[in-house]
């Protein structure tokens, strides 16, 4: 007897081994006729030659090779005689006795089996019974039914288990090996939680286990019937999303996987759920390739996903073209199917882009203009018209794509003027996503004008400016985005129609107002108002008398003191506060409500903080420039003193006069001043403030803050004493280089107009000239600048010829 397990490699020192543990006696011994004299293993194909010496018949055939080989006559391998034939006979008495000898002892050991694997087993009796079987598999796919028969599945699955790893890993590799190409036990797996059990190692700590439980998945995963028990274990077909698209599991793991997950794409429910886990491509292949009837719950599934922005664009590539024909040529629930895809995948620039070039807007203008037994229901074209506000926004040019049957195109007036009646004719969904539709229209330079022209054809201005007033807060916020794109090309008609008694202004302004964190509405709203004609004097009144600029500093001052939270719409939304509240700078003049709003809330203060908002040139180009107006009102402000007349004595004997002596007076503009009344520059640090700006890399602000220095340089003030506060702000310098970087013609105009007051100053013009950058920048101004501009070019060099040794550099100028 050679031991008591037969682990199918027939080794009798290995089987010794493994078994000692077990009672030898009830195993038959191994009968010496059994063995091959060269395999020294139990024969399966027992062979006699001629000289009645039996071999297995695979050796004897490699034995008689090697001698043909080697040149040799073939010999008998045991008495070394020569042979005559190598005919093989087959024993056939024997091969029956090795066969009824091994059903012998393997039903024994089966037995022994069974018993390993009941409770109370040890680990080694578990370990070894499960290797056996694993042995009887190999020798015969046929002992898989003696396995089934034997009812040792449900003991194996019992094994899982097992509180030892390396019996669950047996476990697990036993399971595997028992249902290979075997539909009967794969369908014993599938009785109660074994798949479940099986998918719990997927999420083990161990990658031995996970590889083990993965590859008996995918031996699972052949049944059909099984795909579907696999996927609906929850979490099952997620794991193996995941671990297909591993970068840290084993190669054997991650392949396995991918292909479980292949197997499973035979069932819908199953691909479905690998699309909720971003494994997208099996639906995308059954919407291309499936049945009508798939395809169409595909697509449905698809609008339901929610896709990040690079699947989107996946999607569009790889189906978008399908499903733009299906929105052309389905059925409605196709159709249906469709558009709800066409939505989700529609809503990322870049994917939106793809949908364009596949054609999709045709069929969507076709959709929303369709009247009568054709046409799509109101909710599907809601879908329709919210996929073009998406594609209309992706920043694509719509000027030369043909939409129409006569080559229309999105911006032809025909084309414009059909949005605008379904905006005022359909529910507030619809109108909220074609008001979108403009939104993006008007957002593009190219298309802008043709857009503009035909609302103003179309007479559909004050219809729009009604929407400020809707309930619904997406519809007003569409609106108002529209309004504020319009304003630049439609500001004298919009501002006419806010200056009605329709209360759209009051809207407007109770919006911007409201005491909350800032919102897309509101920075719409504030942006809307900022554009509108800052000379329209009525519009300004009416601001004014609905107390709008009350509003506007408040949320101003709130802002710069820090009580209003920062996002993403803060900067827009104090922009345009900013720029609303400087309209009131343009009619400080010939408005007396204006004057005294400015003074009670000292905006010239204001504006002059604002000047420090670094990061916000709009801010700041704004401030100056508001700025500059309430300092052109400063001389008409100041107060000029009153002189004494002179007594009795002095008008007798007028050579006893001296001029009266009157201090605190300012020295530019000749009388009493104050930042807050008379809006002078000279308080407050707003020259120091201003003359920083000089060397900011935005020229907007740079013209703005030079704009509002020279009114120190006006006419109607000292201009000594202005270039004098210019000296001790260190302006000079600064002056000076904006004339010679010439960054634009207006701030060379500009500068050329301040160098030249500035070089009344002899000493000034004395160190002036020592600076040949600076003649150079004269001359060039001289010689290529407008009229007015060489004049005083002209001018200014003049001022430098009084200099000796110069009057020679310019033999033009007389």
């Amino acid at each position: 007897m050679a031991g008591s397990w037969d682990d199918g490699s027939n080794d009798l020192a290995n089987q010794s081994d493994d078994s000692s543990h077990f009672d030898r006696s009830h195993v038959e011994p191994i009968y010496d006729a059994f063995i091959c004299p060269l395999t020294k293993q139990v024969m399966r194909d027992p062979v006699t030659l001629e000289n009645g010496q039996t071999y297995e018949r695979e050796a004897i055939e490699k034995w008689f090779k090697e001698c043909r080989d080697a040149g040799r006559r073939p010999v008998c391998p045991l008495t070394q005689r020569e042979l005559r034939s190598t005919e093989l006979n087959p024993s056939i008495a024997l091969r029956n006795a090795i066969e009824e000898w091994n059903a012998r002892n393997e039903a024994f050991q089966l037995d022994m089996a069974r018993r390993s694997l009941t409770l109370g087993s040890s680990e080694q009796d578990i370990f070894q019974a499960l290797k056996f079987i694993q042995n009887l598999c190999h020798k015969s796919q046929s002992n898989k039914l003696v396995i089934r028969n034997a009812e040792l599945i449900p003991l194996i699955i019992d094994t899982l288990k097992s509180s030892f790893r390396r019996t669950r890993l047996k476990a697990l590799e036993t399971l595997r090996i028992v249902v290979e190409e075997d539909s009967d036990n794969k369908e014993i797996m599938a009785q109660g939680d074994t798949v479940r059990t099986v998918v719990k190692f997927l999420s083990n700590e161990q990658s031995k286990e996970r590889e083990e439980a993965v590859c008996l998945l995918y031996e699972l995963s052949k049944s059909e019937a099984l795909c579907e028990k696999i996927g609906s274990v929850n979490g099952a077909i997620l794991i193996l999303v995941g671990m297909a698209s591993s970068t840290s599991e084993n190669l054997v793991a991650v392949e396995m996987a991918d292909k479980t997950l292949e197997n499973l794409e035979k069932s819908e429910n199953n691909v479905r759920q690998m699309a909720e886990s971003g494994r997208l491509q099996p639906l995308l292949r059954l919407l291309l390739e499936g049945s009508p009837e798939t395809k169409l719950s595909m697509a449905g599934f698809l609008g339901d996903l929610v896709l990040n922005n690079d699947v989107k664009v996946l999607v569009a590539r790889t189906v978008g073209s399908s499903l733009v024909n299906i929105m052309k040529t389905g059925n409605i629930q196709s159709r249906e199917a469709s558009l709800k895809a066409l939505n989700q995948i529609s809503s990322h620039e870049v994917s939106a882009k793809i949908l364009i070039e596949a054609g999709i807007l045709p069929p969507l203008v076709k959709d929303l203009f369709t009247v009568g037994a054709h046409q799509l229901p109101m909710r599907l074209k809601e879908v329709s018209a919210t996929i073009l506000a998406n594609v209309v926004n992706s920043g694509y040019v719509f000027d030369s794509i043909p939409v129409g049957p006569e080559q229309q195109t999105l911006v032809s007036e025909d084309i414009i003027h059909n949005l605008l009646h379904l905006i005022s004719n359909t529910g507030p969904a619809i109108e909220c996503k074609l008001l979108q539709v403009l939104v993006g229209l008007t957002n593009c330079q190219v298309t802008v004008s043709s857009v503009v022209s035909a609302i103003k054809s179309s007479g559909a201005t004050i219809s729009l400016v009604q929407f400020i007033e809707a309930p619904q807060k997406d519809l007003r916020v569409a609106s108002i985005k529209l309004l504020q794109n319009l304003s630049p090309h439609m500001g004298p008609e919009l501002a006419s129609c806010l200056r009605g008694t329709s209360g759209q202004l009051g809207s407007l302004t109770k919006l911007i107002s409201e005491n909350i964190s800032i919102t897309e509405e509101q920075a719409a709203a504030v942006g809307l108002l900022a554009d509108l004609p800052e000379r329209d004097v009525g519009l300004t009144r009416q601001m004014l008398d609905e107390g709008v600029f009350q509003h506007v500093i408040s949320r101003i001052l709130r802002i710069r003191q820090g009580e209003t939270r920062g996002n993403r719409f803060m900067t827009p939304y104090l922009e345009g506060l900013v720029k609303v509240l400087s309209r009131i700078t343009f009619v400080v003049t010939s408005e007396p409500g204006a004057r005294a709003l400015c003074r009670d809330h000292n905006l010239a203060a204001v504006f002059v903080d604002l000047l420090q908002t670094n990061g916000l040139d709009n801010v700041q180009m704004t401030s100056a420039m508001a700025l500059e107006n309430l300092s052109q009102e400063s001389k008409n402000l100041t107060k000029l003193p009153e002189v004494p007349g002179p007594g009795f004595c002095l008008s007798i004997f007028p050579c006893l006069s001296k001029p009266a002596v009157i201090t605190g007076l300012c020295r530019v503009h000749r009388g009493t001043c104050s930042m807050k009344d008379t809006f002078c520059l000279l308080q407050g640090q707003a020259v120091e403030k201003l003359v920083a700006l000089l060397d900011h890399t935005n020229e907007k602000v740079v013209e703005a803050s030079f704009a509002a220095l020279c009114t120190l340089l006006d006419d109607e003030v000292d201009i000594e004493q202005g270039v004098q506060v210019f000296c001790e702000a260190e302006a000079i310098r600064p002056i000076l280089d904006v004339l010679i970087e010439r960054r634009t013609e207006n701030l060379r105009r500009r500068a050329v107009w301040a160098v030249e007051r500035i070089l009344r100053s002899e000493d000034i013009a004395y160190e002036v000239s020592g600076n040949p950058n600076v003649s150079t920048a004269l001359v060039d101004a001289f010689q290529h600048a407008d009229y007015r501009t060489r004049q005083i070019a002209e001018r200014a060099l003049r001022h430098v010829d009084k200099i000796p040794n110069f009057s020679g550099i310019f033999p033009s100028v007389a």
